[in-house]
């Protein structure tokens, strides 16, 4: 039998192990048939529709992607590690227009973070607020911690949420663990008073504690806002906006005043503050942040750009808000 040159046979043999390949990866991949099945269709063994497909992809013929549901959430999360210099950023999806759910959602995240990262024998650190807050509602462990929680504050009357001590027995108690307890205001009368304070062995000995604890976790304050809840921490605040103005702040992070470029603020009110620093907050291991909403965009923007944390924890439109900003002053890859 005579050949026709165009075609060799050894051409011909591969061209139909190929095209047979093709047709049990499209069967099996793409129609989503089992093995069994493409061997009764083709009149195959189900051994060689077996073989068929390992070939394929040996021969590098199958890809597969996965598509999240969240995606965007994900490229959020890689951008604002990489403008922020994150170690941790977790960016959860808009699933309310109500603040109240939106917040319960980034505290649930957030407490999935916190546990993902925690482990016997650990510290943490926590200022009140109603991001940390939120966090310790969604907590659901699924076995105790041997941890201590510690505040990173003084004390305030007024909302649960603002009492640094009830919120620390409220993740102590949900972790298994110790919460250690603070007697000492969040704001000292004078400076002298302050230094008195904190030279206090009870108030010391928290305070070192939480400068020293495995991991950190923060709420992020809004000052300009009329409904700021940074103006029930002290009797004071509430009439000396025009002071909290010139000063340039944006921020409250551990009830102190930052700038836009994340700096303490020249502001009499943090000198007399009985608190872990932004400064001392920053050498916590993991330290995260736990904030979201329209009047938290500038102050999470700030905090970032003073590298006081390692992690934040918010939704997609906070984040999406926050990201220009950043972006435009994150250095170059490979710079």
């Amino acid at each position: 039998m005579r050949h026709d040159d165009r075609t060799p046979t050894g051409d011909v043999r591969q061209y139909d192990l190929t095209r047979r390949i093709y047709r049990a990866l499209v069967m099996h991949y793409v129609e989503g048939l089992k093995q069994a099945e493409i061997a009764r269709l083709t009149g195959q063994s189900i051994a060689t529709v077996s073989r068929l497909i390992k070939q394929g992809h040996d021969l590098g013929m199958v890809e597969i992607t996965v598509r999240a549901p969240f995606q965007p959430s994900l490229e959020l999360e890689r951008r604002l590690a990489r403008a922020a210099g994150l170690m941790e950023a977790l960016v959860v999806p808009n699933l309310s227009t109500n603040d109240e759910v939106a917040l319960a959602s980034v505290g649930e995240a957030a407490a999935g973070l916190l546990l993902s990262r925690l482990k016997d024998g650990d510290t943490i650190c926590i200022s009140g607020g109603k991001g940390v807050s939120a966090l310790v509602a969604g907590l659901n462990p699924a076995r105790r911690y041997d941890v201590s929680v510690v505040p990173a504050t003084g004390l305030v009357e007024g909302p649960l949420y603002t009492d640094v001590n009830y919120v620390a027995a409220q993740m102590a108690e949900k972790l298994g663990g110790r919460a250690h307890r603070i007697h000492a205001p969040m704001f000292a009368d004078t400076v002298d008073q302050r230094a008195m304070l904190i030279d206090m062995r009870s108030t010391r000995d928290i305070l070192d504690r939480a400068r020293h604890a495995d991991i950190a976790v923060v709420g992020v304050g809004s000052v300009t806002p009329a409904g700021s809840s940074y103006y029930d921490l002290h009797p004071e605040l509430a009439d000396d906006r025009t002071e909290i103005e010139r000063s340039g702040a944006e921020a409250e992070l551990l009830a102190h005043l930052l700038d836009g470029a994340g700096r303490v603020c020249r502001y009499q009110m943090n000198d007399r503050l009985v608190a872990v620093t932004p400064a001392e907050l920053s050498r916590v291991p993991f330290s995260m942040g736990v904030a979201v909403g329209p009047a938290k965009i500038g102050p999470i923007r700030a905090v970032l750009r003073g590298r006081h944390l390692k992690g934040l924890v918010t939704d997609e439109t906070t984040a999406d808000a926050v990201l220009p900003g950043l972006e435009a002053e994150a250095p170059a890859a490979g710079s």
